[in-house]
Protein backbone atom coordinates (compact mmCIF):
# COMPACT_ATOMS: atom_id res chain seq x y z
CA UNK A 1 0.00 0.00 0.00
CA UNK A 2 1.41 3.34 -0.74
CA UNK A 3 2.49 5.66 1.99
CA UNK A 4 0.98 8.19 3.26
CA UNK A 5 3.79 10.85 2.09
CA UNK A 6 3.68 9.69 -0.81
CA UNK A 7 0.07 9.37 -1.34
CA UNK A 8 0.07 13.25 -0.64
CA UNK A 9 2.84 14.01 -2.97
CA UNK A 10 1.10 11.91 -5.48
CA UNK A 11 -1.71 14.22 -5.31
CA UNK A 12 -0.36 17.46 -4.45
CA UNK A 13 1.88 16.92 -8.33
CA UNK A 14 -1.90 16.02 -9.84
CA UNK A 15 -3.52 19.23 -8.30
CA UNK A 16 -0.23 21.20 -9.56
CA UNK A 17 0.01 19.77 -12.87
CA UNK A 18 -3.68 19.97 -13.72
CA UNK A 19 -3.92 23.97 -11.94
CA UNK A 20 -5.24 26.98 -13.30
CA UNK A 21 -2.56 29.15 -13.51
CA UNK A 22 -3.55 32.87 -11.99
CA UNK A 23 -0.72 35.69 -12.85
CA UNK A 24 -0.91 38.47 -10.74
CA UNK A 25 1.55 41.10 -9.42
CA UNK A 26 1.99 43.78 -6.75
CA UNK A 27 -1.29 45.54 -7.77
CA UNK A 28 -2.89 42.83 -7.19
CA UNK A 29 -5.70 42.05 -4.06
CA UNK A 30 -6.35 38.48 -2.96
CA UNK A 31 -8.89 37.40 0.22
CA UNK A 32 -8.38 33.41 0.85
CA UNK A 33 -11.52 31.77 2.70
CA UNK A 34 -11.87 28.21 3.08
CA UNK A 35 -14.25 25.99 5.23
CA UNK A 36 -17.13 28.00 5.16
CA UNK A 37 -19.24 24.85 5.58
CA UNK A 38 -22.57 26.25 4.59
CA UNK A 39 -25.04 23.92 5.47
CA UNK A 40 -29.30 24.63 5.40
CA UNK A 41 -29.51 27.19 9.06
CA UNK A 42 -30.25 24.22 10.97
CA UNK A 43 -28.49 23.17 14.06
CA UNK A 44 -25.93 21.01 12.56
CA UNK A 45 -24.73 24.52 10.68
CA UNK A 46 -21.49 25.54 11.73
CA UNK A 47 -21.42 28.37 9.25
CA UNK A 48 -24.80 30.68 10.63
CA UNK A 49 -23.18 31.91 14.06
CA UNK A 50 -20.64 33.77 11.69
CA UNK A 51 -22.84 34.50 8.91
CA UNK A 52 -23.17 38.18 9.33
CA UNK A 53 -19.38 38.72 10.00
CA UNK A 54 -18.55 36.92 6.94
CA UNK A 55 -21.11 38.96 4.82
CA UNK A 56 -19.85 42.32 6.24
CA UNK A 57 -16.03 40.90 5.33
CA UNK A 58 -17.63 40.30 1.70
CA UNK A 59 -18.64 43.86 1.26
CA UNK A 60 -14.98 45.19 2.69
CA UNK A 61 -13.44 42.59 0.11
CA UNK A 62 -15.62 43.89 -2.50
CA UNK A 63 -15.35 47.61 -2.21
CA UNK A 64 -12.15 47.39 -1.94
CA UNK A 65 -10.88 45.60 -5.12
CA UNK A 66 -10.04 42.25 -4.13
CA UNK A 67 -10.52 38.81 -5.80
CA UNK A 68 -12.12 36.06 -3.77
CA UNK A 69 -10.65 32.68 -3.12
CA UNK A 70 -12.86 30.06 -1.68
CA UNK A 71 -10.14 27.48 -0.71
CA UNK A 72 -12.83 24.72 -0.53
CA UNK A 73 -15.36 23.37 1.69
CA UNK A 74 -17.47 26.16 1.05
CA UNK A 75 -20.80 24.49 0.90
CA UNK A 76 -21.39 21.45 3.58
CA UNK A 77 -22.13 18.95 0.86
CA UNK A 78 -21.47 15.69 3.02
CA UNK A 79 -24.10 16.83 5.80
CA UNK A 80 -26.53 18.13 2.86
CA UNK A 81 -27.78 16.47 -0.10
CA UNK A 82 -29.37 19.34 -1.79
CA UNK A 83 -27.55 22.34 -2.66
CA UNK A 84 -30.53 24.78 -3.23
CA UNK A 85 -31.41 24.25 0.85
CA UNK A 86 -28.20 25.54 1.23
CA UNK A 87 -28.40 28.46 -0.71
CA UNK A 88 -32.20 29.16 0.35
CA UNK A 89 -30.66 29.21 3.81
CA UNK A 90 -27.65 31.49 2.79
CA UNK A 91 -29.14 33.69 -0.07
CA UNK A 92 -27.56 36.71 0.80
CA UNK A 93 -23.63 35.24 0.36
CA UNK A 94 -24.48 33.95 -2.98
CA UNK A 95 -25.79 37.13 -3.71
CA UNK A 96 -22.38 39.00 -2.89
CA UNK A 97 -20.51 36.01 -4.25
CA UNK A 98 -22.28 36.49 -7.36
CA UNK A 99 -21.38 40.43 -7.27
CA UNK A 100 -17.81 39.06 -7.20
CA UNK A 101 -18.33 36.70 -10.43
CA UNK A 102 -19.65 39.55 -12.09
CA UNK A 103 -16.74 41.51 -12.07
CA UNK A 104 -14.79 38.17 -13.11
CA UNK A 105 -13.16 38.17 -9.22
CA UNK A 106 -14.15 35.08 -7.71
CA UNK A 107 -12.39 31.75 -7.54
CA UNK A 108 -13.69 28.84 -6.74
CA UNK A 109 -11.76 25.30 -5.79
CA UNK A 110 -13.46 22.06 -4.22
CA UNK A 111 -12.32 20.51 -0.92
CA UNK A 112 -13.68 17.27 0.63
CA UNK A 113 -16.93 18.42 2.14
CA UNK A 114 -18.08 19.68 -1.48
CA UNK A 115 -15.82 17.54 -3.72
CA UNK A 116 -19.10 16.51 -5.43
CA UNK A 117 -18.03 20.76 -7.58
CA UNK A 118 -15.38 18.62 -9.34
CA UNK A 119 -17.87 17.22 -11.59
CA UNK A 120 -18.82 19.47 -13.97
CA UNK A 121 -22.75 17.94 -14.61
CA UNK A 122 -23.23 18.68 -11.11
CA UNK A 123 -21.59 21.98 -11.12
CA UNK A 124 -23.54 22.92 -13.93
CA UNK A 125 -26.97 21.53 -12.50
CA UNK A 126 -26.56 23.28 -9.07
CA UNK A 127 -24.31 26.39 -9.56
CA UNK A 128 -25.03 28.05 -12.93
CA UNK A 129 -28.99 28.90 -12.16
CA UNK A 130 -31.56 28.20 -9.99
CA UNK A 131 -35.40 28.35 -10.01
CA UNK A 132 -37.19 31.43 -8.31
CA UNK A 133 -39.97 29.35 -7.05
CA UNK A 134 -41.73 32.30 -6.02
CA UNK A 135 -41.45 34.53 -9.40
CA UNK A 136 -41.28 31.35 -11.16
CA UNK A 137 -38.62 31.81 -13.30
CA UNK A 138 -35.22 31.20 -13.70
CA UNK A 139 -31.96 32.69 -12.15
CA UNK A 140 -28.48 32.54 -13.23
CA UNK A 141 -26.14 32.35 -10.30
CA UNK A 142 -22.54 32.08 -11.37
CA UNK A 143 -23.33 30.92 -15.02
CA UNK A 144 -20.49 28.90 -16.62
CA UNK A 145 -18.21 28.25 -13.73
CA UNK A 146 -14.76 26.48 -13.30
CA UNK A 147 -14.24 24.61 -10.09
CA UNK A 148 -10.74 24.07 -9.84
CA UNK A 149 -8.63 21.30 -7.50
CA UNK A 150 -5.75 23.65 -7.76
CA UNK A 151 -5.05 27.14 -8.34
CA UNK A 152 -1.01 28.25 -9.45
CA UNK A 153 -1.08 32.25 -8.49
CA UNK A 154 2.11 32.90 -10.44
CA UNK A 155 3.94 36.18 -10.14
CA UNK A 156 4.05 38.32 -13.43
CA UNK A 157 7.43 39.74 -12.79
CA UNK A 158 9.35 36.99 -10.44
CA UNK A 159 7.76 33.97 -11.50
CA UNK A 160 7.56 33.09 -7.93
CA UNK A 161 4.14 30.65 -7.52
CA UNK A 162 1.91 29.91 -5.12
CA UNK A 163 0.04 26.56 -5.02
CA UNK A 164 -3.35 26.57 -3.22
CA UNK A 165 -5.53 23.76 -2.75
CA UNK A 166 -8.16 22.59 -0.41
CA UNK A 167 -5.40 20.41 1.73
CA UNK A 168 -7.52 17.29 1.84
CA UNK A 169 -4.93 16.22 -0.71
CA UNK A 170 -3.25 12.85 0.34
CA UNK A 171 -5.56 12.69 3.45
CA UNK A 172 -6.74 8.82 2.42
CA UNK A 173 -10.04 8.99 4.43
CA UNK A 174 -10.97 12.76 3.17
CA UNK A 175 -9.80 11.65 -0.28
CA UNK A 176 -9.61 8.37 -2.08
CA UNK A 177 -12.09 6.71 0.32
CA UNK A 178 -14.21 10.41 0.59
CA UNK A 179 -17.50 8.65 -0.28
CA UNK A 180 -17.76 6.12 2.27
CA UNK A 181 -16.81 9.02 4.68
CA UNK A 182 -19.10 11.19 3.15
CA UNK A 183 -21.85 8.80 4.50
CA UNK A 184 -20.95 8.38 7.75
CA UNK A 185 -21.38 11.72 8.75
CA UNK A 186 -24.77 12.38 6.93
CA UNK A 187 -26.20 9.69 8.55
CA UNK A 188 -24.32 9.12 11.93
CA UNK A 189 -21.58 12.22 12.84
CA UNK A 190 -23.42 14.76 11.90
CA UNK A 191 -25.79 14.18 14.53
CA UNK A 192 -23.44 13.60 17.37
CA UNK A 193 -21.08 16.59 15.80
CA UNK A 194 -24.33 18.71 16.82
CA UNK A 195 -23.56 17.61 20.39
CA UNK A 196 -19.96 18.17 20.97
CA UNK A 197 -18.67 14.80 19.50
CA UNK A 198 -16.19 14.99 16.41
CA UNK A 199 -15.84 12.31 13.36
CA UNK A 200 -12.37 10.38 14.35
CA UNK A 201 -11.70 11.07 10.45
CA UNK A 202 -11.65 14.90 10.37
CA UNK A 203 -7.87 16.58 11.24
CA UNK A 204 -10.17 19.51 13.33
CA UNK A 205 -9.44 18.78 16.84
CA UNK A 206 -6.29 16.02 16.35
CA UNK A 207 -3.52 17.78 16.98
CA UNK A 208 -1.54 14.41 15.74
CA UNK A 209 -3.70 14.36 12.33
CA UNK A 210 -2.99 17.93 11.38
CA UNK A 211 0.77 17.97 12.73
CA UNK A 212 1.01 14.96 10.09
CA UNK A 213 -0.38 17.15 7.30
CA UNK A 214 2.02 20.19 7.90
CA UNK A 215 4.77 18.22 7.82
CA UNK A 216 4.36 16.25 5.19
CA UNK A 217 3.08 19.07 2.88
CA UNK A 218 5.87 21.09 3.96
CA UNK A 219 8.07 18.68 2.64
CA UNK A 220 6.46 18.63 -0.71
CA UNK A 221 7.43 22.46 -0.54
CA UNK A 222 10.81 21.89 0.07
CA UNK A 223 11.48 19.72 -2.29
CA UNK A 224 9.40 21.52 -5.01
CA UNK A 225 10.81 24.97 -3.49
CA UNK A 226 6.56 26.00 -4.20
CA UNK A 227 4.35 28.36 -1.21
CA UNK A 228 1.12 26.88 -0.21
CA UNK A 229 -1.83 28.30 0.80
CA UNK A 230 -4.29 25.67 1.66
CA UNK A 231 -7.20 25.23 4.68
CA UNK A 232 -8.45 21.65 5.77
CA UNK A 233 -7.25 21.45 9.07
CA UNK A 234 -9.11 24.64 10.55
CA UNK A 235 -5.73 25.93 11.85
CA UNK A 236 -4.55 29.22 10.82
CA UNK A 237 -0.93 29.22 10.25
CA UNK A 238 1.49 31.69 9.07
CA UNK A 239 5.16 30.74 8.75
CA UNK A 240 7.79 31.94 11.37
CA UNK A 241 11.17 33.46 10.80
CA UNK A 242 13.45 29.72 9.05
CA UNK A 243 9.57 27.69 8.66
CA UNK A 244 9.07 26.70 5.37
CA UNK A 245 5.93 28.59 3.38
CA UNK A 246 3.22 26.39 4.34
CA UNK A 247 0.17 28.85 5.11
CA UNK A 248 -3.34 27.77 6.17
CA UNK A 249 -6.19 30.01 6.01
CA UNK A 250 -8.01 28.50 9.19
CA UNK A 251 -11.70 28.52 8.89
CA UNK A 252 -14.93 30.32 8.73
CA UNK A 253 -16.68 28.31 11.68
CA UNK A 254 -14.85 28.86 14.72
CA UNK A 255 -16.37 30.63 17.55
CA UNK A 256 -13.67 33.43 17.80
CA UNK A 257 -14.85 34.74 14.44
CA UNK A 258 -13.15 33.52 10.55
CA UNK A 259 -9.44 33.86 9.18
CA UNK A 260 -8.53 34.41 6.11
CA UNK A 261 -5.38 35.24 3.84
CA UNK A 262 -4.84 38.54 2.50
CA UNK A 263 -2.41 39.59 -0.47
CA UNK A 264 -1.81 42.83 -1.61
CA UNK A 265 0.75 45.28 -2.40
CA UNK A 266 2.89 41.63 -3.03
CA UNK A 267 2.46 41.43 0.68
CA UNK A 268 1.00 38.11 2.25
CA UNK A 269 -0.99 38.86 6.11
CA UNK A 270 -3.01 36.84 8.24
CA UNK A 271 -5.82 38.06 8.89
CA UNK A 272 -9.09 37.43 11.44
CA UNK A 273 -12.55 39.33 11.22
CA UNK A 274 -15.00 38.80 14.90
CA UNK A 275 -17.33 40.93 16.78
CA UNK A 276 -15.51 43.30 19.53
CA UNK A 277 -17.11 45.37 22.18
CA UNK A 278 -15.98 49.55 22.33
CA UNK A 279 -15.51 51.35 25.22
CA UNK A 280 -19.32 51.64 25.62
CA UNK A 281 -19.93 48.12 25.26
CA UNK A 282 -21.45 48.26 21.44
CA UNK A 283 -20.96 45.29 19.68
CA UNK A 284 -18.43 46.12 16.23
CA UNK A 285 -17.23 43.58 13.72
CA UNK A 286 -13.53 44.38 13.12
CA UNK A 287 -10.71 43.00 10.86
CA UNK A 288 -7.26 42.16 12.43
CA UNK A 289 -3.71 41.41 11.10
CA UNK A 290 -2.78 38.15 13.02
CA UNK A 291 0.59 37.83 11.31
CA UNK A 292 2.10 40.14 8.76
CA UNK A 293 2.72 41.73 6.04
CA UNK A 294 5.28 40.10 5.11
CA UNK A 295 7.07 40.28 0.84
CA UNK A 296 5.96 37.36 -0.69
CA UNK A 297 9.19 37.33 -2.10
CA UNK A 298 10.94 36.50 1.09
CA UNK A 299 9.26 32.86 0.92
CA UNK A 300 10.52 31.89 -2.34
CA UNK A 301 12.80 29.14 -1.80
CA UNK A 302 14.30 29.33 -5.51
CA UNK A 303 16.78 32.07 -3.53
CA UNK A 304 17.60 30.02 -1.12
Amino acid sequence: MISGKKLAFKRLNEAYNNARIEEFDDNSKYIFFSDCHRGENTPYDEFSKNQNIFLFALEYYYNNGYTYVEVGDGDELWEHSNFKHIRLAHDEVYTQLKKFFDEDRLIILYGNHNIQLKYPDFVEKNYYKFYDDYNEEEIELFPGITIYEGVVFRHRDTGQEILTVHGHQGDVLNDSFWYFNMLSVRYFWKFLHSIGFINPASPVRNAEKIHKIERIYSHWIKRHKTMIICGHTHRPHFPKAKELPYFNDGSCVRASGIQGIEIENGEIMLIEWRIRTDSEGDLHIKRKVLRGPEPIERFDLRKR
